[in-house]
């Protein structure tokens, strides 16, 4: 087919009420549905011409609405340019809420869009694919005949799991579209090594897609495969067919679809996405409950009556006005649309057809609650030395205090270019209080600690934890002894200013390596609490710029010269080099190894991608089989299991702490370093799930250890 009344012959002719649902700018409920929904489908063209289609979002409310003609988001790769459009998404529910507009401006990763049109798409798509219920065994790989794109490195196992895609078109006025498409057991087929075919089942009959393939061949999708966090991008030429043969061969019980887009493909591959892991969309406890978003269809509803009251369409437009303002009319209108999409899609041959996932109100509330970041404000910036800054943060929504232990962690997390990068930073204020210190030391070339340094009171970002076994107890009543250097002191700081007030705690002392006296974090606050509180404090420097580096035999003095009590508990903070030497001097005095407790610091853990096609998961508990994920290029073993819902542990999530320690029973992993497993527990077979990437199928056992 090449012409629209080609294509309107096969499918008919929409109906004029079709365009009335559609609106030119933002209203109340369209806004509020940007603002739960934390995942969409979005098509562009790059600099190049080409379509391209991905997924973006990460969280509800990455859209950003400035007002109702103008919205912005992060678009981590790319760059896009011209018409854009979008299919937001709502876990648990059927209906999208597309939007077209165009590239206003970018700052930064930031694009900003100004909206032309906004409409809701029904639920068929979403229902046909099942994309919210639990994910159904993927079937064999086809064999792709040809060489082509199709035959890349795990092209042809994902088309043969994706049930869902968002296929973006254009046309001759520069506008484009991104359009749901959905069907079991697969939305797509290969036909050869450049060739796929989609059915164009029945619809509204607005036949967006096909309307502007008649105009502009370009094409392109995003596929996406429930359970997984890994995308399918495909980009090409389209084309139409009613080839009979080819249409009688996605027959659903001898129902053929009326028409098929055929893709010639230029470019397929499929790539870990971020937005899709960061939703969670697969995790029920994302699913929305009934009532916490505008229902859809009646917001539909809402559009079409006004839009037929300003086209003054007389009585049937105040009739719909009445109706709408009618109580309970919302509940009646998705039940009858419940039935005719359950009629309708059994007529067309589904079987099985799951109409309504969403919860009841109030259902799965306190795992959505449960989510472990907490969103903070930076209230103040405090310089302590060259290198090194003080955030003071404070809760961004429900004002309340950071409970932790003494010398614990927590660990940040930033958007840097589009994409959240953690690091882990020890507190350095007192637990309890409703404001959280952390002091960060600026790292040669560490992109996470050089935008850390960059940010203003008033800026935002979350945080995780607390996290880490090393702390100390306030209400006991022994000495203490520290030793740290360089930023090793920041959980010393918060053992001091939690001790110090404790009347049952003994005497601290503390001894502080720096390479000079302008690099001592702390340094006036040390002094000024030792000066108030000399007989339970005191503090001793070395400057390794003036006598080199602390070495066996100046702690070995300095221990010797104490004489803390024989209970005394001992903690180390610092490179590991001076870790392990400190270590070896407290074993010759004869101090129990279980009076010691150490610290060592690194940078961020490297996360080199370990292989480059996705692998299967399976997790255990014991004896007791918990689930299977796939793990995408360059995606951890915990972000891939998180993504799909499974109960894996963790905490610090950047290799630190060791909560997410499991025990790799088949395959092999390769573990991002530095990171806080020790050689008796890789030796045991243990790996850290947070910065493991598998290299082959693996199953893990999440039983504790």
């Amino acid at each position: 087919m090449t012409t629209v009344d080609e294509v309107e012959a096969a499918l008919g002719k929409a109906s004029p009420m079709i365009a009335l649902k559609q609106i030119s700018a933002l209203d109340e409920g369209c806004r509020t549905i940007l603002a739960h929904s934390p995942l969409a489908g979005f098509g562009y063209r790059g600099a190049d011409g080409v379509s391209r289609t991905t997924f973006i979002g990460g969280a509800p409310g990455f859209a950003r609405v400035h007002s109702p003609t103008r919205i912005s988001f992060t678009l981590p790769d790319g760059e896009a340019h011209g018409p854009v459009s979008f299919v937001f998404l709502l876990p648990g529910v059927g209906e999208t809420l597309r939007v077209n507009g165009s590239v206003a401006k970018r700052k930064g990763v930031e694009t900003f869009v100004d909206i032309q049109e906004a409409y809701v798409h029904c639920a068929q798509a979403v229902i046909r694919s099942r994309l919210w219920q639990p994910p159904a065994p993927a079937g064999p790989a086809p064999e792709v005949v040809g060489a082509g794109p199709l035959g890349g490195p795990g092209v042809a196992e994902f088309v043969a799991a994706a049930p869902f895609l968002a296929l973006s078109t254009w046309d001759s006025a520069d506008g484009g579209d991104t359009s749901p498409r959905g069907d079991q057991p697969t939305v797509a087929r290969i036909l050869d090594g450049r060739t796929l075919v989609i059915a164009d089942r029945k619809g509204n009959k607005r036949a967006d897609s096909l309307h502007n393939l008649v105009q502009d061949d370009r094409i392109s999708f995003a596929a996406l495969v429930p359970g997984r966090t890994g995308v399918l991008h495909v980009s090409g030429r389209g084309s139409i067919t009613d080839d009979p043969a080819l249409l009688a061969t996605m027959a659903l019980r001898g129902n053929p679809p009326h028409a098929a887009l055929l893709v010639d493909v230029d470019h397929a591959e499929v790539t870990a996405n971020d937005a899709v892991a960061r939703s969670r969309v697969w995790a029920a406890a994302t699913h929305l409950d009934r009532g916490t978003a505008p229902d859809l269809m009646v917001l539909a509803g809402d559009h079409l009556a006004a839009n037929m009251a300003n086209a003054d369409k007389g009585l049937l437009a105040r009739v719909l006005k009445v109706v709408a303002k009618t109580p309970g009319i919302g509940r009646v209108l998705r039940r009858a649309m419940n039935l005719a999409y359950g009629s309708g899609l059994r007529k067309e041959g589904y079987d099985d057809v799951a109409v309504d996932s969403r919860r009841p109100k109030g259902a799965g509330a306190e795992a959505v609650a449960a989510a472990p970041l907490r969103e903070v404000r930076i209230a103040e910036v405090r310089r302590e030395t060259p290198s090194a800054v003080t955030l003071v943060l404070e809760d961004a929504g429900n004002p309340g205090p950071f409970d932790f232990r003494p010398g614990q962690f927590f660990t940040l997390v930033l958007d840097i270019d589009g994409r959240p990068v953690r690091r882990a930073y020890s507190a350095s204020s007192a637990p309890g209080a409703s404001r959280l210190e952390v002091t960060v030391k600026q790292v040669d070339n560490g992109r996470f600690s050089t935008r850390v340094h960059s940010l203003r009171a008033g800026d935002r970002l979350s945080v995780r934890g607390p996290s880490g076994s090393f702390h100390a107890d306030p209400a006991a009543a022994h000495d203490v002894v520290m030793i740290a250097a360089g930023s090793g002191v920041t959980p010393m700081m918060s053992m001091i200013r939690t001790l110090l007030p404790a009347p049952e705690a003994g005497r601290i002392s503390l001894l502080c390596s720096n390479r000079d006296e302008e690099e001592v974090i702390f340094a006036d606050d040390l002094l000024r609490l030792e000066q108030e509180n000399p007989r339970r404090l005191s503090v001793t420097h070395v400057l390794t710029r003036q006598r080199g580096r602390l070495d066996a035999a100046g702690v070995r003095g300095w221990l010797t010269g104490l004489g803390a009590s024989e209970d005394a508990r001992y903690y180390l903070c610092g490179p590991e080099a001076l870790v392990d030497v400190v270590q070896g001097v407290l074993t010759e005095l004869g101090v129990p190894e279980d009076r010691v407790h150490h610290e060592r610091y690194t940078s961020g853990a490297d996360t080199t991608t370990a292989t480059t096609t996705p692998q299967e998961m399976v997790v255990l508990d014991g004896a007791h089989d918990v689930g299977t994920a796939v793990v995408e290029p360059g995606q951890t073993l915990l972000d891939a299991g998180l993504a799909a819902g499974l109960p894996m542990p963790y905490s610090c999530t950047v290799g630190s702490c060791g909560d997410c320690m499991v025990k790799l029973r088949t395959g092999e992993v390769a573990m991002n370093g530095p990171n806080c497993l020790t050689p008796r527990q890789k030796a045991d077979g243990y790996v850290l799930a947070c910065v493991g990437c598998p290299l082959s199928k693996v199953t893990l056992d999440i039983a504790e250890p």
